[in-house]
């Protein structure tokens, strides 16, 4: 584990000139704040920095609004994106008392791995999440209360095929998948994203183009445990996003940014280890799963509808998941279907063995969204739960194929985020456990999202709205 000491003895050998400090507000997004290193020391890293609680979306009202940020050595980068040598650091939030922060995003996340080893079930979570990202060469969008509109533009966009100037190399609707260039117009970008997330240590499996026209890729991150996924979800974001507007691009993790093709998602791969051995592996069970895997499985698919208050937390996240078209929306498991909302990849080894739960998208604050969804199988099995009997499947048939008979027995995510809300609202006793998340953090998430976005969204008039009503 890396040390204050260690911190301080890189700025001196790499000659860092700017510390750069990270902290995460409730909704997601990462804040920051930039230090001289002529005021660094290791009384920075124990006492912490100041900071105005209040004026983070989530944290405090104003009256109580003195907070801390405190660094963490672990985390220590050197920014490829300065103008000057800096180090990057993220944080953890404490009140002026030094106590953790309840409603700082990655103390959840730290809280859930505790109370994983308390548990006595695991040591260990691992987690490996496939964040979808569109790349456009534009965009624009404008609300006010007489004028609402967007538009997003990509050369390889199918749009583009007889645009002034076009050379052909655009990518007809959900054939995305894989091609060459100069059909893909986004490989070497993407293999400049890698190496720059390389560059601050991250590890990277592979890239490649989605499904969807106008520059939708994919790059893999390598499993890690939660917390530190987490930390590498928001650095991944940073550095696509500081990457493509090196070349005079901009990237969007928005689950569906164009309507008629495929949306972005964050499907999260997950697996329970115990003294350095897998347990979601047995050679006997169904696609090699263990009972504890099922167990799992079966918690998560329960508390589901809740989940996605955290996993898929925004409006626009349920335009992606719309029942018929090709979206994990249906509430069972499956060996190697992806149309199911838990896939359990196609493995014979128990180092590989793990489930893959699909619904998610990258609005979520991973920190949250991972911890709920751990909190979610753990209560699965600490219930012992059985997916089977749960009415969860296994169903190995493709889903959009099932007739309106078959369909009414498999359940459904909700169809908009008012409904997770909703859910979250019922269902969140298994969240309390341990003292992981807190009523106060539950309570306030669910009245930030209604009132911020719910009501920002279903209040305004939409431009289809015109077309569709406008002569009525």
């Amino acid at each position: 584990m890396v040390k204050a000491e260690d911190v301080l003895r890189t700025i001196r050998e790499k000659n860092i000139e700017m510390i750069d400090v990270h902290i995460i507000d409730l909704p997601g997004t990462w804040q920051h704040v930039t230090i001289p290193v002529s005021e660094v020391d290791e009384d920075t890293f124990t006492n912490g920095i100041p900071f105005d609680g209040s004026s983070l979306r989530g944290f405090r009202g104003i009256e109580e609004s003195d907070m801390l940020m405190i660094p963490d050595p672990d985390t220590a980068v050197v920014d490829p994106f300065a103008t000057v040598p800096t180090l990057s650091l993220v944080a953890d939030v404490t009140d002026p008392q030094h106590v953790p922060y309840q409603r700082d995003p990655r103390r959840i996340a730290r809280n859930a791995e505790e109370y994983l080893k308390a548990s006595g079930i695991a040591d260990v979570s691992y987690w490996g999440p496939e964040i979808e990202f569109f790349i456009f060469d534009s965009v624009r969008y404008i609300n006010q209360g007489y004028h609402a509109a967007y538009q997003v533009d990509s050369s390889e966009g199918f749009w583009n095929s007889f645009a002034e100037g076009s050379l052909g190399h655009t990518i007809r609707t959900k054939e995305g998948y894989f091609p060459v260039p100069p059909l893909d117009s986004t490989a070497a970008l993407r293999t400049a994203m890698v190496k720059a997330l390389q560059s601050v240590g991250i590890r990277v499996e592979m890239h490649h183009h989605e499904v969807a026209t106008a520059g939708q890729g994919e790059i893999d991150l390598r499993f890690n445990t939660l917390t530190k996924q987490a930390d590498t979800v928001m650095m991944y974001k940073y550095v696509l996003r500081n990457v493509a507007q090196q070349h005079g691009k901009t990237v969007t993790f928005m689950p569906k940014p164009i309507y008629g093709d495929n949306g972005n998602g964050m499907h999260v791969h997950q697996s329970l280890w115990k003294d350095s051995k897998p347990l979601f592996y047995s050679e006997n069970g169904y696609a090699h799963m263990s009972p504890l895997a099922l167990s799992y499985i079966a918690g998560i698919l329960k508390h589901a509808r809740a989940i996605l208050a955290f996993s898929n937390p925004s409006t626009n996240s349920y335009r992606r998941l719309v029942p018929g078209f090709e979206a994990p929306v249906n509430i069972v498991f499956s060996h190697g279907n992806r149309s199911a909302a838990i896939r359990i990849p196609v493995n014979d080894r128990p180092q590989a063995s793990r489930i893959e739960f699909r619904t998610p998208d990258s609005t979520s604050n991973p920190y949250l969204a991972f911890a709920a969804m751990l909190m979610a199988g753990l209560d699965g099995i600490r219930q012992g739960l059985d997916p089977v009997k749960e009415g969860f499947g296994p169903l190995d048939k493709n889903i959009y194929a099932l007739s309106k008979a078959e369909l009414a027995n498999i359940q459904s995510v909700p169809g908009s985020l008012s409904e997770s809300l909703d859910a979250l609202e019922q269902d969140h006793a298994f969240l309390l456990e341990g003292g992981v998340f807190s009523e106060d953090l539950i309570q306030t998430w669910i009245d930030y999202k209604r009132v911020n976005e719910v009501n920002a969204v279903n209040l305004r008039p939409h431009p289809m709205e015109f077309e569709l009503y406008f002569n009525s």
